[in-house]
């Protein structure tokens, strides 16, 4: 079982590590900074988050020059499809993955990407469990 598909990243997670995803290393600071409108949170918050994160073996931290730098460590396509999965379950209770078409004109993902992502949600097995 891959390690992204065991535990969805919280919302909150998720606009973190799609600040990652759009740029790889990042130190706490710029994170938070690409984030900050959108969570309205306090620097601290954004820290605690990340030690959170870490500890969940979400993103993997290391020193550049000095100073601590974040990468994502789950992938971004299967991240995604583990969220769509479960929106489209949780939600919207539907059986059949939903369209790929949904994520048309995604600022997050390219064509390649929207390509795995429609193969994972398509060959998601319907009894819920994940490969």
């Amino acid at each position: 079982m891959k390690q992204q598909e065991q535990n969805i990243p919280s919302v909150s997670e998720l606009s973190l590590l799609k600040a990652l995803w759009r740029q790889q290393p990042l130190s706490a600071r710029e994170i938070h900074d690409q984030v900050a409108d959108e969570l309205g949170w306090s620097y601290s918050s954004t820290r605690k988050t990340l030690e959170r994160m870490l500890d969940k073996g979400s993103v993997r931290m290391s020193l550049s020059h000095g100073v601590q730098v974040y990468v994502a460590v789950l992938d971004k396509v299967d991240t995604l499809a583990a969220f769509a999965r479960d929106f489209g379950q949780r939600v919207m209770e539907m059986d059949t993955p939903l369209p790929v078409n949904m994520f048309t004109g995604s600022k997050l993902v390219d064509k390649e990407e929207l390509a795995q992502l429609e193969q994972l949600l398509h060959d998601w097995p319907q009894d819920g469990n994940t490969p």
